[in-house]
């Protein structure tokens, strides 16, 4: 069987950014969070932890490490998404970057018959946040900067993205052919 989901990320709007994929059902959430950083342009260079409703809520499936100052009740290289996820409509929460607070919220939207051996995404909107780019509320004034040239601090984002003089940046842009291109070696 496999699954299909739909990934959005939350607090942030105009456009809203989210994906939806299908991936097989025995994937650890381990890398079921590899799947999301691909998908959305993440870069993997934050911790993570899946929970049912956000911060607090049990269980909270992670990959544990000695120093945590909690430790996650399941360990998200161990767990498949099958032990969590059961019924189609069935929600649970992706918290990624626990200081920018990246929470996506993701549905089961279907359970599919067909056994996959790949994942893929279906569709998506919006562009990924850049990292460490303050959390929604960064994001929000970021887009703002960045859609006014005349704005002070135009120059200034558009050289922390490393865009060159003559390349555009959107918060529309999404390219599902390049996402299929890099879920092809997952």
């Amino acid at each position: 069987m496999a699954y299909q989901f739909k990934i959005q990320l939350k607090k942030v709007t105009k456009p809203p950014v989210w994906r939806q994929v299908v991936v097989p059902e025995d994937l650890s959430f381990h890398k079921f969070h590899i799947l999301i950083q691909i998908v959305f342009g993440w870069e993997n260079s934050h911790l993570y932890q899946f929970c049912p409703t956000g911060y607090g809520s049990k269980p909270t499936i992670a990959i544990p490490f000695d120093d945590d100052w909690e430790k996650p009740d399941m360990n998200a290289s161990k767990i498949k998404l099958t032990q969590i996820f059961t019924a189609e409509k069935q929600t649970f929460t992706y918290i990624y970057d626990f200081g920018d607070d990246w929470i996506h919220r993701i549905t089961l939207e279907k359970i599919l018959p067909d056994m996959i051996k790949h994942p893929f995404c279906m569709a998506g909107k919006g562009t990924c946040p850049p990292e460490d780019c303050g959390g929604p509320w960064g994001y929000e004034n970021l887009k703002m900067i960045l859609a006014d040239p005349k704005h002070e601090e135009h120059y200034e984002m558009r050289e922390w993205l490393g865009l060159e003089e003559d390349e555009e940046w959107g918060a529309a842009w999404f390219d599902l052919d390049e996402v299929n291109e890099m879920l092809e070696e997952f």
